[in-house]
């Protein structure tokens, strides 16, 4: 049995590799850039669900205590820069936003309070979440409370979040 000469062939074999490479090459891009796209718009998504939840319990509130002027009627809780330590990652923003919301749940009951009283209740609050810990997207974080403040009606708190480290 006679085979062909493989020379004739060589050219278009060649031609069509690259060909062939270039079309896997390209849907690997654009497969990358869809994702990215996608990611984006999962986390800009995110951002705005939790800022409609927060939002419909401020209407809530503020709908219960119109008439009072000395309550708490809002709460917001913003995170501060932590300082990155050796061999730690910067805090993603999705996860910034998960912990501050549960930290949110947890700070409800502050919620109607007389302001008067923030003394003892910023207290307490301190005490009960100060270290705790927070469970999110698979990984443990703390949060220390570093500044509460209250002005007319509105109390803001500010928190650090890092890295959860078991001793």
């Amino acid at each position: 049995m006679r085979l062909p000469p493989f020379d004739r062939y060589r050219r278009f074999s060649q031609i069509a590799a690259v060909f062939v490479l270039g079309m896997i090459v390209g849907a690997a891009l654009y497969n990358a850039i869809y994702h990215m796209g996608y990611n984006m718009l999962w986390v800009n998504n995110q951002d705005l669900r939790l800022e409609i939840e927060q939002y419909r319990k401020d209407i809530l509130t503020l709908k219960k205590y119109n008439n009072t002027s000395t309550v708490i009627r809002e709460i917001k809780v913003r995170t501060e820069d932590s300082k990155v330590k050796d061999g730690a990652a910067a805090l993603d923003p999705v996860t910034a936003k998960e912990v501050l919301s549960k930290l949110a749940g947890d700070l409800e009951p502050l919620r109607g309070r007389s302001m008067f009283d923030i003394d003892s209740d910023g207290k307490l609050a301190r005490l009960l979440l100060d270290s705790k810990i927070y469970l999110a997207r698979e990984k443990e974080y703390t949060v220390k409370i570093r500044t509460m403040l209250v002005m007319e009606g509105v109390l803001q708190i500010w928190v650090e979040i890092s890295p959860y480290k078991r001793s």
